[in-house]
């Protein structure tokens, strides 16, 4: 792959990251003299058909979603060696993950962040889709036209319709993020799954540690003094480890989250 230099009329730039199915490039839209990103699904899959038709269901589904909040996807093909491959937009302002690489962020900021996450995540719910790995890395930062930071959601390499969630067999989701529910093969997930994984998301935020084992996590004002107790409730009730305990959905913790930001006390990094 290292010696192609386009796909299609997608002009290769550099690699922005690999991971376990699929590599994924920068790339410029020589038509729309645009940047793009381009995702590939790796060699050493190629010749499974489960792993490509997972390749391809992601595409499919972040299509479904239609959503401003979601990463868009504006093209699929094939490559010359049968691999496939679709076009995304790209997010030019990095990753929550890349925020985290300074430490734990303004309490009000990292708030506003989680809450847009969550509002992403609403969004898939309500295109019938849940996202089974949400964490800093798979949420991205787009700048607007108006200089603002756009939040988008991405790599739905995990994720399912909900229809078919209730009767999942195989754990999923990532350590830190992931729910009970998604750690025990049988147990059945809904939207509050994601919820646990954007609980987690706004944990990490401001306290700059990923949270313990699910009923093991540490009250985020252990971890940074100024952090006001109603958002440790907040972020708690959405770490339940118990989905009826949770918030209901990924819209109510947004609201909850957008009212504690608004009235947080604290502005600056610890």
């Amino acid at each position: 792959m290292h010696s192609v230099e386009r796909i299609g009329r997608y002009r290769l730039e550099r690699r922005l990251g690999t991971g376990a199915f699929g590599t994924v490039w920068l790339a410029h839209d020589d038509d729309l003299d645009a940047p793009v990103a381009v995702k590939v699904l790796a060699e050493n899959w190629a010749h499974r058909l489960d792993v490509r038709e997972r390749f391809l269901s992601e595409a499919r589904l972040l299509r479904k979603a239609g959503s401003p909040r979601v990463v868009q996807v504006h093209d699929i093909g094939e490559l010359p060696d049968g691999r496939p491959y679709f076009v995304m937009e790209y997010a030019d302002a990095g990753t929550l993950a890349d925020l985290l690489a300074a430490g734990p962020l303004p309490v009000a900021e990292a708030l506003r962040l989680t809450a847009l996450a969550a509002r992403s995540a609403h969004a898939l719910h309500e295109a019938g889709i849940v996202h089974r790995d949400v964490k800093p890395s798979n949420v991205l930062l787009r700048t607007a036209p108006d200089g603002t930071r756009r939040v988008l959601l991405a790599d739905l390499g995990l994720a399912k319709s909900l229809a078919q969630a209730s009767g999942l067999t195989l754990a999923a989701g990532s350590e830190g993020y992931r729910p009970p529910e998604q750690a025990e093969p049988g147990a059945g997930i809904d939207a509050r799954a994601d919820v646990y994984s954007l609980g987690a998301v706004g944990y990490e935020l401001v306290t700059g540690t990923v949270p313990a084992a699910p009923g093991k996590v540490v009250p985020p004002e252990r971890l940074r003094p100024d952090v006001d107790p109603g958002v440790a409730r907040t972020l708690m009730r959405a770490l339940e480890p118990d989905h009826e305990r949770r918030w209901p959905t990924a819209e109510a913790l947004a609201e909850e989250l957008e009212t504690c930001a608004a009235v947080g006390p604290a502005a600056v990094r610890p």
